[in-house]
């Protein structure tokens, strides 16, 4: 290994190692490891400006705008509001229905304010019909996740990977072109909740029922560095809804996602023109539309940016792929996509979703290559693990909400995640070799 290399490496496991101390907050640490590689010149500072100015962060900051204007005026909260009176009349189906509509909306909104005010909801309605908020509060929570799988804006994990994937020379993802394996893993991983989830919880033994015995985390304190768009303790408060406001904003939304899915223009484009539009129609004022950015997202995502480039610049990208490749040359290009998707899958329960793309994103690239086979599906692969995090509490920040609401241990998370997030491999495999052939 060149020196090259090897400061790519160390910087690489310091800033893993920093982001599971976590005790620095995560912009600072990729922030940091970008600077002292810029430094060093394994990284140029023009490819670092390129970093800042990706289409992922122009995409995720206007759509930051977007959806903290549906929010502002009110759009989500009366959403809620008519689903509980839909709820209160066809009883526990009608909680099943909200859980599917949350995944739904997730989609294409960002998923923290969604259970942030659906979760409560969600309690008090079980609680009026008698039924145990338990067996619905976690499925809230996964199946919002599974729902940010199904497009390239509905997690900040899939934009991310479309853009290492585009600086690695591979051309970017469709707005819905990973809908269909997205769509196949969050049916399959909804109907196991459905079935299955309410009975897992229950399970438990008897002794287990009490509350942890460590404080449980507030989640207006939820790091949400890792989620979609927004930010969970804006979303806490109930917003009056402004019908004209409401209807403008939601018009620009659909209108920035019909252009990107039409290939009028690209997603960054689009959502900037969309952005810049609800100033000019007074729906926000200037100083709201900043304040609905999360530039400590953008500024993550950015650093990450610089790590991934950082591999690739330096080979070391190339040779993570040759050792991989020294494990799975005799599996062939599925074996490979196997082990890519379930490494992906525990990284994911232990680092932020940014953190795993970065590390993994440029491996797969070079790993497809290696194997003369086409990107795509172990790109998709990435996508689709980077966000599967349901064995822990703490692997999304949407599980720690409910796992405060509603009282959960953290083996309930174990007992219902596992097979979760095998059945969810599983299919996720299944629909990768369907739909993106090698």
């Amino acid at each position: 290994m060149n020196f090259d290399q090897v400061l790519t490496l160390a910087v690489l496991a310091a800033v893993v190692a920093a982001l599971i101390w976590d005790k620095l907050r995560a912009d600072v640490v990729a922030l940091t490891g970008a600077a002292v590689l810029m430094m060093a010149g394994v990284v140029r500072p023009s490819e670092v400006q390129g970093a800042f100015a990706s289409p992922a962060i122009i995409a995720l900051a206007s759509l930051f705008v977007i959806a903290y204007a549906m929010e502002l005026t009110g759009l989500l909260d009366n959403a809620i509001v008519k689903l509980v009176e839909f709820c209160s009349r066809i009883g526990a189906l009608g909680l099943w229905v909200m859980i599917a509509a949350s995944g739904a909306a997730s989609a294409l909104l960002n998923n923290t304010p969604i259970v942030v005010l659906g979760a409560p909801v969600l309690r008090d309605v079980a609680k009026k019909l008698n039924l145990d908020p338990k067996r619905f509060l976690m499925p809230l929570s996964y199946v919002a996740i599974l729902g940010g799988c199904m497009t390239l804006i509905g997690t900040s994990t899939n934009l991310l990977v479309n853009d290492m994937a585009r600086v690695s020379g591979q051309p970017q993802f469709g707005l819905f072109e990973i809908t269909p394996v997205g769509f196949m893993v969050a049916v399959a991983g909804g109907l196991y909740l459905f079935l299955a989830s309410g009975r897992l919880i229950s399970a438990r033994p008897a002794e287990e029922e009490k509350p942890p015995p460590f404080p449980m985390p507030d989640y207006h304190d939820v790091d949400v560095s890792g989620a979609q768009i927004g930010e969970a303790d804006k979303f806490a408060e109930h917003r009056p809804f402004q019908r004209g406001k409401a209807l403008v904003s939601l018009l620009i939304f659909f209108g920035a996602i019909a252009a990107a899915a039409l290939n009028i223009a690209p997603i960054a484009a689009s959502a900037f023109a969309g952005a810049v539009l609800l100033i000019l129609l007074r729906v926000l004022t200037p100083d709201e539309a900043y304040g609905g950015l999360r530039p400590e997202i953008l500024m993550l995502i950015a650093g990450m940016v610089v790590l991934g480039i950082a591999m690739e610049q330096s080979g070391l990208a190339e040779g993570m792929t040759a050792a991989l490749l020294s494990v799975v040359d005799d599996l062939g290009p599925l074996g490979a996509l196997i082990i890519l998707y379930g490494a992906t899958l525990v990284l994911t329960e232990l680092l932020s979703n940014a953190t795993v793309a970065v590390l993994i994103t440029p491996i797969a690239v070079a790993l497809a290559e290696s194997l003369g086979v086409s990107a795509r599906p172990f790109l998709v692969a990435v996508m689709m693990a980077g966000s599967a995090a349901f064995a822990t509490p703490f692997g999304y920040q949407t599980n720690v909400i409910v796992y405060q609401m509603g009282g959960y241990n953290y083996m309930d998370f174990v007992r219902v995640g596992m097979p979760l997030n095998i059945i969810t491999m599983v299919v996720g495999v299944f629909a990768i070799t369907l739909f993106f052939p090698f």
